[in-house]
C-alpha cells in the first residue's frame, strides 16, 4: 500500500506564526526571500509550494517542516514535555516531493525530535542528476529498505549497498545517495541534526536568508557632441 499523500498547507501556518511573533508580511518576506504578493498569496492558499519553497520557507520562520504537515492549523509552540509517543501505522506519513528525493516522514506530529527519521525514495541515478554532494552537522544513519544504492562521499571511494545492507557516516562529510539500475529504491535514513539544517542542506537554502539586494543599475554615459565644423 502506497504512503498516504498529505499535501502541505502552509498558509494557516505562516499566518498564525506570524501573528504570534508580530511580524508583518515585509518582515517575513526580509526572512524569507519570498515577495510580500506571493506570501500573501500562500497565506490565502492561493498558490502551491514545491518542497524547495516550502523548506526555505520552513527555514525563514525558523519552525520544524513537519508543522506544515502535522495538522495543527494553529501552529501552536511546542512546549517542553516528557513520555512522547508517536505511531506511524503502514501506508500512513507526511510526504513531500524534492527533484531527487519523495521523503516520508513518521512521527510527523511530534516537534523537535532530537532524531529525524526519513523514508527516502532515491530518484537520482547519477552526480550529474543529483548535484553538489550534501553537508550538514551531526552524523546519520541509512539502511537500505529496497534496491541497490550508491553511496558517493568526498573522502571514500563509491560502495554499493544492497537491501538489509546500511552505513554510519558523519554528515559533515560530503555525501550523496543514488539509485542503481531502474527497480525502485529505497532507504530508510536516521539523521541527528536538526530539522532546520537538514532543509538548509537537502533545500540549498543559503545561510542568509534575506533576499537579495538588487544589482545597483550601471550610471548612465554621459556622450558629449563634438561642436559642429562650418
Amino acid at each position: 500500500m502506497p504512503p498516504t499523500q498529505s499535501p502541505a498547507r502552509p498558509g494557516a501556518v505562516l499566518r498564525t506564526v506570524r501573528t504570534r511573533r508580530d511580524w508583518t508580511l515585509a518582515e517575513v518576506s526580509r526572512r524569507t526571500g519570498f515577495p510580500v504578493s506571493t506570501l500573501s498569496k500562500i497565506e490565502n492558499d492561493r498558490v502551491s509550494l514545491t518542497y524547495d519553497k516550502l523548506t526555505r520557507l520552513s527555514a525563514g520562520l525558523g519552525v520544524d517542516i513537519s508543522l506544515f504537515f502535522s495538522g495543527f492549523a494553529d501552529a501552536s509552540e511546542p512546549t517542553s514535555t516528557q513520555g512522547r509517543r508517536s505511531i506511524t501505522r503502514a501506508g500512513e506519513g507526511r510526504s513531500i516531493e524534492s527533484k531527487t528525493y519523495a521523503h516520508l516522514y513518521p512521527a510527523a506530529d511530534l516537534l523537535n525530535k532530537k532524531m529525524i527519521p526519513i523514508v527516502v525514495e532515491l530518484r537520482a541515478r547519477s552526480l550529474e542528476e543529483f548535484g553538489d554532494l550534501v553537508r550538514h552537522t551531526g552524523e546519520e544513519f541509512i539502511f537500505v529498505l529496497e534496491g541497490t544504492v550508491e553511496i558517493h562521499t568526498s573522502l571514500y571511494a563509491p560502495v554499493q549497498l544492497g537491501s538489509g545492507d546500511s552505513v554510519y557516516l558523519d554528515s559533515s562529510m560530503g555525501h550523496a545517495y543514488l539509485a542503481v539500475g531502474d527497480g525502485p529504491c529505497r532507504v530508510l535514513a536516521m539523521c541527528s541534526a536538526s530539522e532546520g539544517q537538514l532543509i538548509a542542506a537537502v533545500g540549498g537554502i543559503p545561510a542568509d536568508l534575506s533576499p537579495p539586494s538588487e544589482k545597483p543599475r550601471p550610471a548612465k554615459r554621459t556622450v558629449r557632441k563634438r561642436p559642429s565644423r562650418r
